[in-house]
């Protein structure tokens, strides 16, 4: 674990870039993570994220096909959203730990 700063706050980091704690993440956090991976966010970008750390709290898992069925988007829309690795940077940029289904 290191510390960082992002957007002006100094958070709390694993090896991978991921959040520790889910508590110090704000949309300005987001965005500045979002914008070092070259994704600039939208509404929708943020209803992704917001179901992702609804999920999480909740202690329930996360995969691509879940997140599909959610109702927010489909799993062809994550892709669009986040491409090269959908659920990996829709999960750094929620600031939420790094699901395990990925590699």
């Amino acid at each position: 674990m290191s510390v960082k700063t992002i957007a002006g706050v100094a958070v709390n980091v694993s090896e991978d870039g991921y959040l520790e704690d889910m508590n110090q993440w704000n949309e300005e956090i987001a965005k500045e993570i979002a914008s070092e991976i070259g994704i600039e966010l939208t509404p929708k970008h943020f209803e992704v994220l917001n179901y992702l750390r609804e999920k999480t709290k909740a202690k329930e898992s996360l995969t691509i096909r879940g997140v599909g069925k959610s109702g927010i988007v489909d799993i062809k829309e994550l892709y669009k959203l986040f491409p090269k690795g959908p659920l990996k940077f829709s999960s750094k940029i929620a600031g939420i730990p790094k699901p395990t289904s990925c590699i």
